[in-house]
């Protein structure tokens, strides 16, 4: 991915030197009837170079282009390594535990609270101090199950 990363952000660094290199003032893009229909016939000569000049800096292969894309790449990359770090967590509900309802909320033994974060229901014959696995899920959610069941629910951690 990082090396897909890199050819692109390569690519997008030689637009400005291709653009630069290969920019046409509008002398040279447009017929002499395009010319005089646009009104350009009426300005000076550094009204005209002042337009070509901003035309240049102001099209998509300029460098603040590159480097909104360039900003946006490496947010993402972080986003992902930031997702990459959150790992299994593995704890001991307090109490009795008989299910959850669509707003239960799960008291954990090393302090942390977490709420389901879903509508979904389960039951289960009821149990005392169960052991609970709270998986990293995608776009940064949770997913808590009870060890020894295939249900599992979505949460959100409160404290």
């Amino acid at each position: 991915m990082k090396k897909v990363l890199n050819v692109l952000i390569l690519l997008l660094l030689s637009i400005p030197v291709l653009a630069a290199a290969d920019f046409s003032s509008l002398e040279e893009q447009m017929t002499g009837k395009e010319y005089a229909a646009a009104g350009l016939d009426k300005l000076s000569p550094s009204e005209l170079s002042a337009l070509n000049a901003w035309i240049r800096d102001h099209s998509l292969g300029t460098l603040s282009t590159v480097a909104a894309v360039t900003d946006t790449a490496a947010a993402d990359d972080e986003e992902k390594d930031k997702d990459k770090k959150r790992n299994t967590i593995t704890g001991t509900l307090v109490g009795k535990f008989s299910g959850w309802d669509g707003q239960t909320v799960f008291k954990l033994q090393d302090g942390s609270i977490w709420v389901q974060a879903d509508k979904d229901k389960f039951h289960i014959k009821e149990v005392e101090n169960p052991t609970v696995v709270i998986e990293p899920g995608m776009f940064g959610s949770w997913h808590l199950s009870i060890e020894g069941h295939d249900s599992e629910c979505r949460v959100k951690k409160i404290q």
